[in-house]
């Protein structure tokens, strides 16, 4: 009884706390082989998804890395063919406030294409894109008698037959401010590059576009127009041998650009565009320490005196300076210096005009200080005998080219009826 006892009675405690010791001694010997005994007790052979270190892995399949992002850029011309043009004339910035014939003294950059690397088949010396190998060009800048010739075989297939006058009334018509507001606006960079890519765009829709010029360009309106349109009186012209287009009306800064009879959208010239604009080379010095033939102190008294001559006039931001030259032409029949107010005006802007009004007049640079240009008759003056005056509207319709100032019409583009002339003595 005494035994049946003692083995109905509850084991001791610490036989149960030794269980779990025994089973976590137990777990790092039976993970090893409990693979082995499973083979030899039930012939059993773990899968190798369950075996710790399986014999043959099988490598995953890497995915492939996503290339990273590059955002798109104009630069890039990974499997694109260079740019080629056929149009005969040298790439430049700006048409009308640059001159071929004036070499610069040094660049401010290194010689970057504006077009972007490999994206044109011209060299840029760093002021153009010559159409011709720049090696291969004289020094004093002068034009191979092919591309002149090819501009106006070009010119002449695309204008085909003259227009006539009531062709030339209808068009203008259609440019009236208050009938379309399609318009180009020339600002104080002038005639630029990828204008005239802007022009041919216009020229899809419309058969003449409308070109307003305002500001420093319009000093020199001749040089404007002469890329535009060729007259054999050598009126304003600028925009012609560019565009092979044709000028048949103008009112002060307001032109009227046609494209010609046999011209096609689908067969524009190639005009490639710049990307950025260059940097402007330098230039030799406006306004020297002292003005030839006299002392330093003679420049100096001159040039406190010019600063207190009445000024000739006040130039408004962005106006039209096309009677500018006349006025000083005319000043300088009764005084030696002429002063003309800018403020308010760019520094850049003003020194811009007086360099037009040294060519132009011609006379000579004093000053700019207190936002002023002074301008020195010189000693030696002679007035210029080969002006001539310039209406203020000019029409376009002679087929010979010739031009004829009429008083029919009173309208102009911009809405105003004016009649007033302006005086032009730009030489021919």
């Amino acid at each position: 009884m005494s035994l049946t006892r003692l083995s109905r009675q509850k084991p001791p405690q610490f036989s149960l706390r030794l269980r779990p010791l025994t089973r976590l001694l137990s777990s790092s010997t039976t993970s090893s082989s409990s693979f082995s005994k499973l083979h030899q007790h039930y012939s059993f052979k773990a899968p190798p998804s369950l075996s710790p270190t399986p014999q043959n892995p099988v490598p995953k399949p890497k995915k492939k890395e996503k290339p990273q992002y590059r955002p798109p850029s104009s630069l890039d011309r990974t499997g694109q063919k260079t740019i080629r043009s056929e149009l005969p004339f040298d790439f430049r910035y700006s048409y009308t406030e640059s001159s071929p014939t004036v070499r610069p003294i040094g660049l401010r950059e290194p010689k970057y294409s504006p077009f972007g690397p490999g994206r044109l088949d011209r060299e840029w010396t760093g002021v153009c894109a010559p159409a011709v190998d720049p090696k291969a060009r004289s020094v004093e800048g002068a034009e191979d008698p092919k591309l002149e010739e090819k501009r106006r075989m070009m010119r002449e297939r695309v204008q085909g037959h003259p227009l006539s006058e009531a062709e030339r009334k209808i068009l203008v018509d259609k440019c009236l401010r208050h009938k379309t507001k399609r318009q180009i606006n020339l600002g104080r960079d002038g005639l630029t590059h990828n204008m005239l890519n802007d022009i041919h765009n216009h020229w899809k829709h419309a058969e003449a576009v409308r070109i307003k010029s305002l500001g420093v360009p319009t000093v020199d309106m001749k040089n404007v127009c002469t890329q535009l349109e060729k007259l054999q009186i050598q009126v304003p012209r600028l925009i012609q041998d560019k565009t092979f287009g044709k000028i048949i009306h103008r009112h002060g800064g307001l032109l009227v650009l046609y494209r010609g009879r046999n011209y096609h959208p689908k067969k524009r010239p190639v005009i490639p565009l710049m990307l950025w604009r260059p940097h402007e080379p330098v230039y030799p010095r406006l306004i020297k320490t002292t003005i030839d033939g006299l002392s330093i102190e003679e420049t100096k008294e001159m040039r406190k005196r010019g600063l207190a001559v009445p000024a000739l006039t006040k130039l408004a931001k962005n106006g039209y300076y096309g009677s500018l030259v006349p006025m000083v032409r005319d000043a300088f029949l009764c005084c030696e210096l002429v002063r003309i107010d800018c403020q308010g005006l760019e520094r850049s802007d003003y020194k811009k005009i007086g360099c037009k009004l040294r060519d132009m007049v011609p006379c000579i640079l004093v000053t700019f200080d207190k936002e002023q240009i002074v301008v020195w008759r010189g000693k030696d003056y002679k007035p210029v005998e080969d002006g001539y005056f310039l209406p203020d509207r000019e029409s376009f319709d002679d087929p010979d080219g010739n031009l004829l100032s009429r008083a029919e019409g009173r309208y102009s583009l911009d809405g105003t009826n004016s009649e007033q002339g302006f005086y032009s003595g730009d030489d021919d």
